[in-house]
């Protein structure tokens, strides 16, 4: 055989590999893309599945809580903080302290200059008696003269002019005293009001709880200088627990407010939670991005926010979690009854 030939009988072989190859790929693709099909109907079966019947509504979303800052309300330095991330406060409870040097300080002035204020009050009210005295004196003394001369009797016309004087000055110098009291009087009342208001912001530099709930961020560390509203911690009130969903006109027109509804979580998707309709928005707007659908995100919606009731949330404070995914299926016809699968919220715990 001569070697022409023989490279000649290789190519032929390794032609038709590549032959046999290529038909292999091909038949296997094509069992790929029937189980692609496959999948696909599958999926569709699941969908078709899951559409809700005439009367009803639903949008995805992520459970959110009211969220409430504990702030300052004056500078200061921060002296301690008594709470950290996941803890559970009662509303008055202290969970914060500021340093209060300073104020008390403050209120020491405070007090003090209401004590010098009270003692020229004191002398104030002695000069006071004083002056009285001298006036009941002057008044007296000029009555007698004024007797003396009615009854005939020699009287010096200056010393009825002395006389008159004098009652005159005495007068005048009572009425400067009684201003005096009420003068230190007023400086008493300054200087309480001012220790009452150096109480109220020792007070409020233990900063406290508005309402109960669980910490969900620490902002600040003791030591540091915080400013007026200046943010220590990050409250989320367990007992305001909703889902905000975004529904399209013609879905949101027939929501009412107090409507039933039910949250089905991801976590959980065989255990519905009862909620209701308490907002609906006066105004459409555009889908926020976590609508992952191109289609409905170009579409106007209005925002609706499906909440749990509030008993339910304290039965299960410990398990309540925001940031978890969900779908709220919303109960746009009264009379339409639920679903199988969402009719057993009704007996949720």
């Amino acid at each position: 055989m001569t070697q022409s030939r023989r490279w000649w009988l290789w190519g032929l072989l390794l032609l038709v590999l590549a032959v046999l190859a290529t038909a292999t790929w091909v038949l296997g693709l094509a069992g790929g893309w029937r189980g692609m099909d496959a999948l696909e109907s599958a999926w569709r079966g699941l969908f078709q599945d899951r559409t809700l019947p005439e009367g009803f509504a639903q949008g995805n979303g992520r459970i959110e809580a009211t969220e409430v800052d504990v702030a300052t309300k004056l500078p200061g330095r921060l002296l301690e903080v008594r709470a950290r991330e996941g803890d559970r406060v009662e509303a008055g409870q202290v969970v914060a302290v500021l340093d209060t040097a300073s104020l008390e300080a403050q209120r020491r002035q405070a007090e003090a200059e209401r004590y010098r204020a009270e003692q020229e009050r004191e002398h104030a009210l002695a000069v006071v008696e004083q002056g009285s005295s001298e006036l009941d004196y002057a008044r007296r003394d000029f009555a007698r003269l004024e007797r003396l001369a009615s009854s005939g009797k020699f009287v010096a016309e200056d010393q009825l002019d002395q006389a008159r004087t004098k009652v005159r000055t005495a007068e005048a110098a009572l009425r400067a005293t009684r201003v005096q009291v009420v003068a230190s009087e007023a400086a008493i009342a300054a200087a309480q009001a001012s220790i009452e208001r150096i109480a109220v912001d020792i007070a409020d530099s233990s900063l406290r709880a508005p309402r109960s709930g669980r910490v969900l961020y620490r902002l600040a560390e003791p030591g540091e200088v915080l400013g007026s509203g200046g943010k220590v911690l990050t409250l989320l009130d367990l007992t305001d627990v909703y889902l905000v969903i975004f529904l399209p006109a013609p879905e949101a027109g027939r929501v009412a407010l107090g409507a039933e509804a039910r949250i089905v979580f991801d976590a959980a998707p065989d255990s519905p939670i009862p909620a209701t309709v308490s907002f609906v928005a006066p105004r459409a707007q555009f889908t926020p991005k976590q609508v992952e659908t191109r289609g409905v995100r170009e579409q106007l919606a209005f925002r609706v926010k499906v909440q749990i009731a509030p008993d339910l949330l304290a039965r299960h404070e410990s398990l309540v979690k925001t940031g978890v995914p969900g779908v709220a299926y919303v109960q746009l016809d009264p009379a339409a009854p639920w679903p199988e699968a969402l009719a057993l919220a009704s007996r949720c715990p």
